[in-house]
């Protein structure tokens, strides 16, 4: 049976996004997010990316009555893990993916809390930040894992990335296999790398020491969130534990601490934008896909019918489970 598509559109951004529905949305469990009781992080063990994509990459990027609009299918050119797999059991597929993006983003003053796809690489892979894996051991409010903490085996290949039920390949963490074709190098600003979905560029890694001067040395950017000192909630109010990275909610953003903001990005001139633009920018330390977004998202794959997030009332727009705290 033909898995439906769904369709996105907000009227104030005239904004258009079909893709196939993930099937690993937030939700609270239960009703959408799969329950664990795992609460330590381990390493990754990740799958060999040897095997080649099941179709040729297919992308193209248009300007089109002031809008980016990218069509793709969601098909990578480099090498991908082997799928099915023990942590995945789904097969990579063609994906029809069509997007409309404001090409004049704003920059607000306050964060927007980012979740699932939060952009496309120009390779036209999406980048994805959170998961739908939750710690329910108690009745307590749930807890989101990190792809990246390792305490659930998700079936990440070498680029930090597997595929969702629908057969969506997308990355959680740093594209390896798309980073080497665009020829990222320490010695360079960054290349423009993807597009969040407000519209703003993505970078990765390297940027300028002076964000107003692009003759300035090129240093590696570094995140301003830390793990958290001490415990977590025990049951029923959390899974207890040191914060080691398992879940969201082991990170707190200290302003200053990095060279990237709330929202891992910067403003800053770039190779693109020599006059200037907000920024985010992958990092190797968490959140390596950034978790909140500067400007307005014109694509909200987290929102439900009647613009509330699915899993519940209340109209957060953030994963369940305790977020990131910030220090000023």
């Amino acid at each position: 049976m033909k898995t439906p598509a769904f369709l996105i559109t907000l009227a104030s951004t005239a904004l258009l996004l079909t893709v196939s529905s993930n099937g690993q949305g937030p939700g609270r469990p239960p009703g959408g997010g799969r329950k664990h009781t795992e609460t330590e992080s381990k390493p990754l063990k990740l799958v060999p990316a040897n095997q080649k994509p099941p179709g040729k990459n297919e992308v193209k990027i248009e300007i089109n009555d002031g809008f980016r609009v990218i069509t793709a299918n969601n098909i990578p050119s480099h090498l991908v893990g082997k799928y099915p797999n023990p942590g995945n059991p789904n097969i990579i597929s063609p994906q029809k993916v069509e997007l409309k993006l404001p090409l004049k983003p704003k920059a607000n003053d306050e964060a927007t809390d980012a979740r699932t796809a939060v952009g496309v690489f120009l390779n036209g892979v999406f980048l994805e930040a959170g998961t739908g894996e939750f710690w329910t051991g108690g009745t307590g409010q749930p807890w989101n894992y990190e792809a990246l903490g390792g305490a659930i085996n998700l079936g990440l290949d070498a680029n930090y990335a597997h595929v969702q039920p629908t057969g969506k390949y997308h990355y959680h963490g740093k594209p390896t296999g798309y980073l080497k074709d665009v020829k990222l190098s320490h010695d360079a600003h960054s290349p423009l790398v993807g597009w969040a979905f407000d519209g703003f560029p993505i970078y990765a890694l390297y940027g300028y020491s002076d964000p107003k001067d692009t003759s300035s040395k090129i240093v590696e950017m570094s995140s301003s969130f830390q793990l958290k000192k001490g415990t977590r909630p025990t049951p029923p109010a959390g899974p207890g534990g040191k914060h080691d990275g398992a879940f969201t909610a082991d990170y707190e953003y200290v302003k200053g601490s990095g060279t990237l903001d709330e929202c891992n990005g910067r403003f800053t001139k770039t190779p693109e934008f020599p006059d200037g633009t907000y920024a985010y920018f992958l990092s190797n330390e968490w959140p390596v896909i950034f978790r909140s977004y500067r400007g307005t998202p014109a694509i909200r794959p987290d929102v439900g019918p009647g613009g509330r997030p699915p899993g519940g009332p209340g109209g957060r727009n953030r994963p369940d489970g305790p977020p990131p705290t910030q220090h000023p």
